[in-house]
């Protein structure tokens, strides 16, 4: 099947196979390593993108469920060199240890954010249940994510003066 998919900004035009997944588009067409293969049953989160701005675990999805949509990725996060608040927030609160639950948790992270801009601590335990961590124990994922809230909140205070 032919489909046109904006990921990150740029427009794909690709034929692919209906029976293939998104995480392996992004990663193996498109080169989207940050997109990791967690544990390919949608339980732990690490694949998770944007999908029309809204957070889904792109093992879960078909690539073909992605045509005429816009895609967002870890590494599309990032503008003119600089990170994401989100991204600066989870780097500046050590909320990592092996890494590779990170991208997801970061992807979910903006989505909790765009949907509630000042979530207190069990709004964000309750918004990232659906990622998994097995190194970290949470708590500096979710202190990552409430200064990423304060940071997303000032940038918007100073964009509207």
């Amino acid at each position: 099947m032919r489909i046109v998919v904006t990921v990150d900004g740029a427009v794909y035009t690709d034929d692919v196979e209906p029976r293939l997944l998104l995480v392996h588009y992004l990663r193996e067409r498109l080169g989207k390593v940050g997109t990791v293969v967690g544990c390919d049953t949608s339980n732990c989160g690490a694949c998770t993108v944007l999908l029309d701005g809204k957070s889904v675990k792109s093992c879960s999805v078909l690539a073909v469920q992605a045509d005429d949509r816009a895609v967002t990725t870890v590494e599309g996060l990032a503008k003119d060199g600089a990170l994401h608040p989100v991204q600066e927030a989870f780097r500046e609160t050590h909320a990592l240890q092996c890494g590779y639950c990170t991208p997801g948790m970061i992807m979910s992270t903006v989505d909790l954010l765009n949907e509630n801009p000042d979530p207190d601590e069990e709004q964000v335990r309750h918004g990232l249940e659906g990622n998994l961590c097995r190194c970290t124990g949470y708590q500096n994922i979710v202190a990552a994510a409430q200064d990423a809230a304060r940071r997303m909140q000032g940038t918007q205070a100073e964009d509207a003066r």
